[in-house]
């Protein structure tokens, strides 16, 4: 009895001893079967909340209310979008979460990664304390920090805008920066810098030209993650955005909380599925250098 290269030879004991060729390369299909099988459940239960959510944007309160919640829309219209973007002014609101976000993800991103370099690259007395100061920051709760800084925000005439926001945002999301960027120029071989500073190039030059270039990735993981708890933040935006014109969109969200505790269900569905779509195409957008980002500090060169 012999085998060939793609058939495995397999002999029955019994009455009829008969062979039974089973191909090798159906092999690696069956062992990766368990595999596929995990990520095809691990896509339903992603999966699943998303369509529910742009399904039920299309439904009607009765529909909410009697149907199942599996249930197909009656009618496809966007009655509840145009409902939800006059209910809770999302124009407004996405204004107000842009030129605060957006700024101040720019401003700490911008001194993060400076702080980092200077932890990091250059040589001081005292930057192990430092790094630890920063360190100690991500401890430290927002609820412990909202009613001192709305009075001091207060006393120094900053209310009634957006500014408390922009600084809020800036300073807490400093400590991860600081700690992440740190960890991204550690990976980055110290011959770089010293074979710059031989050709009389200044700590400026080597952040700008050397250090923010080779970081990219990291910027942009660093910046996407944060940029996702600004963006869905609501307990600073409810706390120091105090008036209607002054709303994010996440604090715009609670307008579709009516009274006696009733709720519009397919408006506030549309408006939910504006704001995680959105937030999903640039995830996708960004995601190539993501994976970069999250791999670019895992080894030090």
């Amino acid at each position: 009895m012999s085998t060939t290269s793609s058939t495995r030879v397999v002999t029955t004991r019994g009455p009829r001893a008969d062979r039974i060729r089973v191909p090798r390369r159906r092999r690696p299909v069956l062992r990766r079967l368990p595999l596929w099988i995990s990520v095809a459940l691990l896509l339903v239960v992603v999966g699943y909340p998303l369509v529910w959510l742009l399904l039920g944007s299309f439904k009607t309160q009765r529909e909410f209310l009697e149907e199942p919640t599996w249930a197909l829309p009656e009618q496809w219209g966007f009655e509840n979008y145009a409902t939800a973007w006059q209910t809770a002014d999302l124009g407004t609101a996405l204004f107000n979460s842009a030129i605060t976000v957006v700024p101040a993800l720019f401003c700490m991103l911008l001194f993060g990664t400076a702080a980092a370099f200077a932890l990091e690259v250059l040589v001081w007395k005292g930057r192990g304390t430092v790094l630890m100061i920063f360190l100690a920051g991500i401890m430290v709760p927002a609820q412990m920090i909202l009613l001192p800084l709305f009075s001091a925000y207060f006393q120094i005439g900053l209310t009634g805008s957006l500014w408390p926001l922009f600084l809020t945002y800036t300073a807490t999301g400093m400590p991860l920066t600081v700690f992440l960027m740190a960890t991204y120029f550690r990976a980055i071989p110290r011959e770089v810098f010293e074979a710059a500073t031989l050709d009389g190039a200044s700590i400026y030059r080597q952040f700008f030209s050397i250090g923010v270039p080779m970081m990219r990735n990291g910027l942009f993981t660093v910046g996407l993650v944060q940029f996702f708890f600004f963006w869905n933040d609501l307990l600073i935006a409810l706390t120091f955005a105090n008036s209607s014109q002054l709303r994010t969109l996440q604090v715009a969200l609670l307008n579709f909380n009516g009274n006696f505790g009733t709720t519009q269900y397919g408006p506030l569905f549309a408006a939910v599925s504006i704001n995680v779509f959105a937030l999903l195409v640039i995830y996708l957008v960004l995601n190539q250098s993501i994976q970069k980002g999250l791999t670019a500090g895992a080894v030090k060169g």
